[in-house]
């Protein structure tokens, strides 16, 4: 069974791994292996060698987790980028090998690179920029919805809890904050 993580979840489990937490190994592992698994398989192309690639990528991230930065990349870029460099440290084991059979390690070059890049980040971060400027310019209440709406999680009906304000009154609010946002962002 696969489980799906958001982003928030799966790195806090990676901080838990860093902790030696095996239950967050385990989540890691269930959210994480059908992908990476994918990504060992691309570059090995051969279903053992992957398997047992993906077992070092999950040895690896019990004993690097520690080193895991949020800010530096999401969780997922940083699982991929272990997978790939193990699957590619396996290609290059390989070929010195003898009496192995190995895709050339040029081949691991069509396989996708993870990483956001630079281009990304700046486009990314200018959105960034512009759509909290954008929220400044709303009624400070509908922007701190909007934000816990949409960027903390939270229910309406959470919101509205936690205001002490109808359901009805919470949604309009956001509704219309969210209609002032749209077109500050497309002038």
């Amino acid at each position: 069974m696969v489980v799906q993580f958001d982003r928030q979840k799966l790195q806090n489990a990676l901080l838990a791994v860093a902790q030696r937490d095996e239950a967050a190994l385990r989540e890691v592992y269930r959210a994480t292996a059908a992908k990476l698994f994918g990504i060992c398989l691309r570059v090995l192309n051969d279903e053992a060698e992957a398997e047992d690639v993906l077992q070092d990528v999950y040895v690896t991230v019990w004993n690097k987790a520690g080193t895991y930065d949020p800010s530096r990349a999401s969780p997922v870029t940083w699982l991929a980028t272990i997978a790939r460099n193990r699957a590619i440290d396996r290609l290059r084991s390989a070929a010195v090998r003898p009496g192995r059979t190995a895709r050339p390690l040029d081949d691991a070059l069509q396989v996708a690179d993870p990483a956001i890049s630079a281009e990304a980040v700046l486009s990314r971060d200018e959105e960034h920029h512009r759509l909290n400027g954008c929220l400044e310019g709303l009624d400070p209440q509908h922007a701190r919805l909007i934000r816990q709406a949409f960027f903390g999680g939270l229910s309406y009906s959470d919101l509205a809890a936690a205001v002490g304000r109808p359901l009805g009154t919470v949604k309009t609010w956001i509704r219309r904050g969210l209609m002032n946002l749209k077109v500050c962002l497309e002038s």
